[in-house]
């Protein structure tokens, strides 16, 4: 491994230039102006992987934009690492509130800002001097690899459960490895071994032909404002616990290992609740903040709409009310299945006098591996190597539904082992990726390929 390092630090320099070229490319998959960008970015990702020799590239094409394949798959008896990470980008707006152009990288203060620095090109980056860095110094890799890099990540990869339907065979391997979450904090190398699942709903609540004078109308006819209310007061108790019949039937509950890690956290509640100013935590009793947030199922209200909106008051009884909700799913619950139980509950809720309708919107699947399993633990151990300190063991409150895509079709078990920091400003002005992280992520990805090729 002391190869391994040496190259990292000789090859610094040129390496960093090398991710400014990256970094410069606009490659914003959700606005088709840029189109030949993607081409550009998808082009200079099949570069990297052959100059890092990898073999068998390939600007593969989708629906939409193009995923990038590279592969070096000669070590016999050894375990197929799947690499997983995208191209893509958001837009840059605001671009006046960058200190520096979003697309003209900058490095300051050990920082370098441009977009993508942390999400995910930075972190993309990365996997590929690892492999360049094995090849150039041993001619050969610890494990078998393969990249599946995608360019449309950030618009919710549409193409890709399709994509990975039908090469499935070319992308099976027997752990996935992505970096694209974030670490808990500075200092704290952070595991990732599951994610919150998602489904979404409209409620459309819907009473007379057209909105009605208050004083002519107001207590003889329903108010669909008041129902929408009475239908979601009835969604929770006052504990926080989800009233819907049927929520929680498949939610798995937490091993006694994982609730004492969360607890060797020593996560500071009270300061959360300063940072965010509120009076108290609220949530459903018996749990802590982290439980709550990482591994328990949620039902929140994302907005509501009905009547009159301006200043003032209007004395109208409106004709529709509306809400949007969102549940996080946890293993083993089904997005679907959870659509269903919220429809009936709905309508069994609905009052008198009006008409709801319930859409559907977003769905992802929640996802876990088992915390003990060897790919998890041989992360934690590879962090500990480069960062010096134990890592901490965590999953994500949200929802990356491609994430599902791969643990679902390819079977294998999935490590996150992101290197950006909340802090960062992904998907904001000024988005940045601290080199401390960058030349330790190096290190710990490094050590990761050893440790697999060793113990799974």
């Amino acid at each position: 491994m002391e190869e391994v390092k040496n190259y990292f630090e000789q090859h610094r320099s040129s390496h960093l230039s090398q991710l400014k070229e990256f970094l410069s490319i606009p490659s914003i998959s959700a606005d088709p102006d840029h189109k030949p960008d993607m081409g550009a970015a998808a082009s200079w990702v099949e570069g990297s992987m052959q100059a890092a020799g990898l073999e068998n590239t390939a600007v593969m094409e989708t629906g939409g934009h193009p995923v990038v394949y590279g592969d070096w798959m000669h070590a016999p008896g050894k375990p197929t690492v799947l690499f997983y990470g995208h191209y893509d980008v958001q837009p840059a707006d605001p671009v006046e509130l960058w200190e520096t152009p979003p697309f003209q990288p900058d490095i300051r203060d050990e920082k370098i800002y441009a977009r993508g620095a942390t999400d995910d090109k930075g972190q993309v980056f990365m996997h590929l001097k690892t492999i360049e860095a094995f090849m150039q110094t041993k001619r050969e890799l610890p494990v078998n690899v393969k990249f599946c890099i995608e360019g449309e990540e950030e618009i919710g990869s549409p193409n890709l459960d399709e994509f990975v339907e039908k090469h499935r065979e070319l992308l099976q391997g027997d752990v996935l490895l992505v970096s694209d979450t974030p670490m808990l904090e500075k200092g704290r190398p952070t595991v990732c071994y599951g994610l919150r699942g998602l489904a979404g709903i409209q409620i459309d609540v819907n009473g007379a032909k057209g909105d009605l004078h208050s004083g002519l109308y107001g207590g003889g006819v329903a108010n669909p404002l008041h129902a929408l209310a009475d239908i979601l007061a009835s969604m929770h108790d006052d504990s926080g616990r989800i009233t819907v019949d049927g929520f929680y039937d498949r939610v798995l509950s937490l091993t006694d290992q994982e609730r004492r890690a969360y607890a060797e956290l020593s996560y500071d509640e009270e300061s959360t609740r300063k940072e965010l100013n509120v009076p108290e935590l609220f949530g459903e009793e018996g749990f802590s903040f982290l439980e709550r947030t990482w591994a328990r199922p949620t039902l929140e209200i994302n907005g509501m709409h009905g009547g009159f909106q301006g200043e003032g008051i209007k004395t109208v009884l409106p004709s529709a009310a509306s809400a949007k909700i969102t549940c996080r799913l946890v293993p083993d619950q089904d997005p679907d299945e959870i659509v269903e139980k919220l429809t009936a509950h709905v309508q069994q809720k609905t009052p008198k006098g009006v008409v709801v309708n319930v859409t559907p919107f977003d769905k992802g699947r929640p996802f876990v591996t088992p915390f003990d399993h060897p790919a998890i633990q041989a992360a934690g151990r590879a962090l500990e190597t480069a960062y010096g300190t134990t890592a901490a063991y965590t999953r994500m409150g949200g929802s990356v539904p491609v994430i599902e895509t791969f643990s679902q079709i390819l079977n294998v078990p999935v490590a996150l082992m992101g290197f950006g920091l909340p802090t960062e400003n992904f998907h904001a002005p000024n988005e940045h990726f601290h080199l401390e992280n960058y030349d330790k992520g190096l290190e710990a990805l490094a050590e990761y390929l050893m440790e697999i090729s060793e113990n799974l």
